[in-house]
């Protein structure tokens, strides 16, 4: 088989599966190989699918097989590099990429990678969103029953449509996780997502309500603009932080891995900019002993792509699996006949070809792109906060 081919189509996919849209984009070569990616700016998906518009002009005609060079060239072809929308398109396009070198090949794309370095992908599984108190202890007890050792909460309040605010929430939830700790034992992984809703004092606050050993890790406590503020909230707390699901290069995790600032890389391959982009932050984690804790909140195509990365670097520590909360609906059959599958609260590391996934282009392009926003939400003053 020939190890040249020729990109013919680039087509975006803006789709509503489950109870959001999924950004897929499939990548078509003269001799038939095609592949699928995904892109990780939930809430923003026109954005997404405008800039890989403007990448499909002049990558029509690209050799499919030179991914290295084909993502330099969609980086560096505008003077206004880089930003969270231009590489969500560039991460979906270096995916497929990879999903069509795999197939041309016939190797799973870990070989792509460096080759397997384990078996199975361990997980961590979440409460809920709606889970809270007395509630999702119970969740935490049904998922420990299922296998999972790493298990993460979410705040109290953390499914508000319309108001949210921090110093109601803090107490009530540190109580929950004070609780949670003492019911489950020390032999299991508790963790917490914030989805930096809280400040430097509130989420130094929160950390100090908390017995100690209780959290293994805390997720997004404040926004990630800022790196000397993570510093500061460091000085405050020993707890492990888990931060970069919105990072969108191996830039914006430079200051948080050379200064050792968090301990867990919430890297999501759909955002990074790909497996390329992701490989090289690994690598450089893997230097200063920070582990990778993927970001993985929606589509097949992003898990599969994030099992591959998991399978080829040594610094791993669980992949995020929405699975257990079935509700959200974002695996559906319909849409993803071959699709990777938990066994008990691990994902197997098969050896399909590429990604070693299939989607039923039909069934996308019958479902429409639905608008969905994120709630706008505020304090009880009327100000704006984080979502």
């Amino acid at each position: 088989m020939t190890t040249k081919l020729k990109i013919t189509a680039i087509k975006p996919y803006p789709v509503w599966v489950g109870t959001r849209n999924q950004m897929l984009v499939k990548v078509e070569t003269d001799n038939g190989i095609f592949g699928w990616g995904e892109s990780g700016l939930s809430g923003r998906e026109k954005a997404v699918a405008g800039a890989i518009e403007h990448y499909r002009e002049f990558l029509i005609g690209r050799d499919a097989m030179q991914i290295g060079r084909i993502w330099q060239e969609v980086y560096r072809s505008q003077y206004f590099e880089g930003g969270r929308v231009l590489q969500a398109a560039i991460s979906a396009i270096d995916i497929a990429l990879h999903d069509i070198k795999g197939k041309a090949l016939g190797v799973p794309a870990y070989d792509l990678l460096g080759g397997k370095q384990r078996d199975r992908i361990p997980t961590f599984a979440s409460t809920g969103d709606e889970a809270e108190g007395d509630v999702a202890i119970e969740r935490a007890r049904e998922l420990r029953a299922q296998g999972w050792q790493t298990i993460r909460f979410f705040p109290i309040g953390q499914n508000s449509k319309d108001i949210f605010e921090p110093r109601e929430s803090i107490g009530a939830t540190a109580s929950m996780l004070n609780k949670a700790r003492e019911e489950l034992g020390d032999d299991v992984v508790l963790g917490i997502d914030y989805h930096h809703r809280l400040s430097v004092a509130e989420a130094a606050s929160f950390c100090n309500k908390l017995g100690r050993g209780v959290l293994d890790f805390l997720e997004e406590p404040i926004r990630d603009e800022t790196p000397e503020a993570y510093e500061s909230l460091r000085t405050m707390t020993d707890i492990p932080f888990a931060i970069g699901e919105e990072f969108a290069s191996k830039w914006q995790f430079l200051p948080y891995i050379e200064r050792g600032i968090h301990q867990f890389n919430r890297l999501d391959v759909c955002n990074v900019g790909g497996l390329t982009e992701a490989m090289k932050v690994a690598g450089w984690s893997e230097a200063h002993y920070v582990d990778l804790m993927p970001h993985n909140p929606l589509g097949p195509v992003c898990t599969a792509a994030t099992i591959h990365l998991a399978a080829a670097v040594p610094n791993f520590a669980w992949l995020e699996t929405r699975v257990p909360e079935t509700k959200l609906g974002f695996d559906n059959s319909d849409f993803f006949p071959v699709q990777p599958r938990l066994v008990g609260p691990d994902y197997p590391v098969r050896d399909l070809p590429g990604l070693g996934v299939e989607v039923n282009e039909e069934a996308v392009k019958a479902e429409s792109f639905r608008f969905w926003e994120a709630p706008h939400l505020k304090r009880r003053d009327g100000s704006v906060t984080n979502w």
